[in-house]
């Protein structure tokens, strides 16, 4: 870990400001995130209101940047006209993907087919736009894998967040074209399954995220994650790939700003 004298300076490609577990302190917290050496901050949309806080947030913090979409939980409840809507404000200037958007067969909160019918929309909206998607993927791999390859168009990029899924899945994905990232459960002691996977991908097609408030790293399992944590993600795919944290600072980071246009 860096020195308070000389801070590591790290990306956060998937973080949540806008839900209420910060209102009570997210000015503070947001200004203890740039004090702690955080560059950027990418705040992911999950609701069609969640997506227009996550723009209003961009546009009030140079160092934050959104991305809009609804998450397959919702996918029940938008109807044509939000669509539109979240389409529409899909063209503000600080937006630079279309996510978290996907597949969750593993709580079921919306059907199979609903799912899946937003998950297209959501590929041809980013690639209408030019932007990359920011998937989400829970016990669906296969029909993930399935839809991306059928919806897959030569604008088609992005990452599969929060990865857990075996090796067989992350190789087809980097095949793809698509970066992966993990999480906190990366640095838990009974994830050495997921640590070997890691081992696998290439640090060149890796990004660094805290999917914050959830899956703190182990220092803080239980706590409220929050952006500056994406160190300690940092500092054990240091300890994976053998290389000094500083590289993984600055391959990772490098990698965002690719894909993102940052």
């Amino acid at each position: 870990m860096a020195t308070k004298n000389q801070k590591l300076r790290v990306i956060d490609t998937h973080a949540h400001l806008d839900f209420p577990q910060y209102n009570q302190d997210r000015e503070e917290l947001i200004k203890r995130t740039q004090q702690e050496g955080i560059d950027y901050i990418i705040n992911v949309g999950t609701t069609l209101a969640g997506s227009r806080r996550s723009i209003e947030l961009a546009k009030k913090y140079d160092f934050i940047y959104a991305s809009v979409a609804i998450h397959p939980h919702y996918a029940e409840e938008i109807d044509d006209q939000g669509l539109k809507d979240l389409e529409e404000i899909a063209s503000s200037p600080k937006v630079v993907a279309i996510g978290e958007t996907g597949l969750d067969f593993y709580k079921n909160l919306s059907s199979p087919q609903a799912q899946e019918k937003l998950f297209r929309w959501s590929i041809r909206c980013a690639q209408k736009l030019s932007l990359p998607l920011i998937i989400h993927s829970r016990d669906a791999a296969e029909d993930t894998l399935r839809i991306l390859q059928e919806e897959k168009g030569e604008k088609l990029r992005g990452v599969l967040h929060c990865y857990s899924y075996p090796w067989p899945i992350a190789e087809k994905i980097l095949q793809m074209g698509f970066y992966i990232s993990v999480a906190g459960q990366v640095t838990f002691p009974k994830s050495q399954t997921l640590r070997d996977v890691v081992k696998g991908i290439p640090p060149e097609r890796m990004l660094l995220e805290t999917d914050c408030p959830f899956l703190a790293p182990q220092e803080f399992r239980g706590k409220r994650n929050e952006p500056a944590y994406v160190k300690y993600i940092a500092r054990e795919l240091s300890n994976i790939y053998g290389l000094s944290i500083k590289d993984i600072a600055l391959i990772t980071s490098q990698n965002a700003k690719k894909l993102f246009k940052i």
